[in-house]
């Protein structure tokens, strides 16, 4: 597995992938659905390069992306982390290894010290990763997403670098 950045090549993947319902169904609507070629050129040309963001590839293979959003002014010691994976991939510790791998990064390369992440409830997979890789369940706010009609719980799950 290696973390990179997004290059043109990885468009005809990025649209393989996030117009796979089944990977999108728990991520934000900032992700348009469908997912066209000119929203995966905007994301390789600009949309990757705004903040913390990796592409995640296996064998040659854009499989995934993960990124932490660093908050602005008193908020900025913190980041929310996301990502997400081809389906054909789940299950096999990539993202596991991805989340272990990034987290080291930002923590050691930035001034953040608390990474968190918003689940949607019935998100088991993730809400398992978030655990396995160390993170916290620190609460749950109830419906507080509301997408595609229907409202969900958010679970939110933290680590914090050890001083």
């Amino acid at each position: 597995m290696i973390l990179r950045e997004f290059v043109e090549q990885d468009r005809d993947r990025l649209l393989d992938i996030l117009n796979d319902p089944e990977v999108t169904r728990f991520l934000s609507s900032k992700i348009p659905a469908p997912y066209t070629f000119q929203d995966a050129s905007w994301w390789i040309d600009v949309g990757s390069k705004l903040g913390y963001i990796n592409a995640i590839e296996i064998d040659g293979t854009l499989v995934g992306c993960i990124g932490v959003d660093q908050g602005d002014f008193e908020y900025y010691r913190s980041g929310e982390i996301g990502y997400w994976l081809d389906r054909q991939h789940w299950n096999k510790g990539i993202m596991t290894k991805a989340v272990h791998e990034f987290v080291s990064k930002i923590f050691n390369t930035t001034e953040m010290t608390r990474i968190f992440a918003s689940v949607f409830s019935g998100n088991t997979g993730s809400m398992k990763l978030l655990t396995k890789c160390g993170f916290e369940q620190e609460g749950i706010h109830y419906d507080a997403i509301f997408k595609d009609q229907v409202f969900y719980n958010n679970h939110v799950f933290a680590i914090r670098k050890i001083k």
